[in-house]
């Protein structure tokens, strides 16, 4: 493994390790399924004994980013403790317990006798992954890599330079233990200058996954050839619909706000229908207030809530991600007026309608364009883990390839194998040439058994 220090040597060191993920790629993708899930259990081991070695690199990074003053909700990110090591080693493990991605049949088509095509699907390669300072999301990310048959260069925070030190080695030496899987599967880059270098090396990196702000993404995508998933800003909303039940907006609401304020898909703005704006607004705002939430409300949100003062909400806040405990809170005149403000100051997150119409809960799933479209639960539900994808390397809010929590299959890709026998294209040209029957095979058999022709 290759740590990139602080140095003027950095872009030919980040060369070099971009060199060895590329070579051990190639190892890892012909790796076996129970290797990759061993040395994933190796991990998540070595991470719970060297629980000790990880908080004291993380003390180290919480007193430096207290001492700059660094907001709340980042240090929440940060700060680990044993629950947290050993809820990472449990991810890790969840991972490992996941069906193989790799070599799987997603289609066989029988294009003449003795022309069998197989789509197959096959790891994407070398993964440079860009992450705020969220050291769980380390091991989530590599154990994601190692199981999909990929390797991964990991770029962290600068806030959390030591706990991602720490994190890397234990892995590193747990897979130099076990020895079926390359260590250099996962390596720490460090410095912009090293970033900048591997962004331009299309030969080398086959996907680069940016976890940070809009801006942040943005200018990774404005700066490389390199396909780019990006996991950008959770600027998530609540609608709560005329016919919604009032009791049970207030505790979606409040999940979705104060459960963990600082995640990406925590809500931000809440948007209500004016008919039950005065049924509801009262006792939202009182709990929210109760759980220590900042309310910046439009002027019909101040109109309806008399037993307190509203901040009056600026043009600014419809499009915040707070990431803290502060919401947003907007009265609407119909379910329209609700997508229609989705539609411009969300960022394609997570998107929620509480209702109890039917109907209404089908307009709004159908109208809003987001990676996740919930009705009558909370945005919060918007994780990897908890749509049973074992972990997640980012919440995608692109279109292409992968949407919403990426897991192992958000990580992989595919190639087509072609079976013969002696069969050229020339046969197919011309006087008497043959025909293609094009067949659908069903895909129920090991990748290379593919079961009789669809009726």
């Amino acid at each position: 493994m290759i740590t990139v220090t602080h140095d003027e040597r950095q872009p030919d060191t980040a060369i070099a390790a971009a060199h060895q993920a590329k070579n051990a790629a190639r190892t890892l993708r012909t790796t076996p399924s129970f290797g990759r899930a061993e040395a994933l259990h190796h991990i998540a081991a070595a991470l719970v004994s060297g629980a000790s070695r990880i908080l004291a690199a993380n003390s180290q990074d919480l007193e430096l980013a207290t001492a700059a003053g660094l907001g709340v909700s980042l240090i929440q990110r940060l700060r680990l403790n044993p629950d947290k090591i050993n809820d990472m080693a449990t991810q890790v493990c969840a991972v490992a317990a996941q069906d193989d991605p790799i070599g799987r049949l997603l289609s066989a088509t029988q294009l003449d006798d003795g022309l069998v095509l197989h789509q197959v699907s096959c790891p994407l390669g070398v993964i440079l992954a860009i992450i705020e300072a969220r050291p769980d999301a380390i091991s989530q990310i590599a154990a994601l890599a190692i199981k999909s048959g990929n390797t991964v260069l990991l770029k962290v925070g600068t806030e959390a330079k030591y706990t991602a030190g720490a994190v890397i080695e234990i892995m590193h030496d747990a897979l130099v233990s076990h020895g079926v899987v390359p260590p250099d599967a996962v390596t720490l880059v460090d410095g912009r200058a090293a970033i900048d270098v591997l962004l331009q090396k299309d030969d080398l990196i086959d996907l680069v996954i940016p976890r940070g702000s809009t801006a942040m993404v943005r200018s990774i995508m404005a700066r490389t050839r390199i396909p780019v998933m990006g996991h950008a800003a959770g600027v998530c909303h609540i609608y709560v619909d005329a016919a919604a039940d009032v009791d049970m907006a207030i505790t979606i609401l409040l999940d979705a706000k104060i459960q963990y304020p600082a995640a990406c898909n925590s809500v931000e703005t809440a948007l209500v229908h004016a008919s039950i704006a005065p049924r509801l607004l009262g006792q939202l705002v009182d709990r929210l207030a109760a759980a220590g939430v900042e309310v910046r409300g439009c002027s019909k949100t101040q109109t309806c809530v008399t037993s307190r003062t509203i901040r009056a909400a600026t043009s600014d806040d419809w499009g915040a991600e707070y990431s803290d405990l502060v919401l947003a809170i907007r009265v609407v005149d119909d379910i329209d007026a609700a997508i229609a403000h989705i539609g411009q100051y969300g960022s394609g997150h997570t998107e929620g309608i509480v209702t109890s119409d039917a109907t209404a809960a089908a307009y709004f799933l159908a109208r809003v364009d987001a990676a996740g479209v919930f009705h009558n639960a909370s945005t919060r539900f918007a994780d990897g883990y908890r749509y049973g994808l074992g972990a997640e390397v980012g919440i995608s809010t692109g279109k292409l390839h992968a949407r919403g929590p990426v897991g192992l299959a958000g990580l992989t890709t595919y190639k087509y194998l072609l079976y013969g026998d002696g069969h050229i294209v020339a046969s197919y040209v011309g006087a008497g040439a043959r025909t293609f029957q094009h067949v659908p095979l069903l895909v129920t058999g090991p990748r290379n058994e593919p079961a009789a022709a669809v009726d």
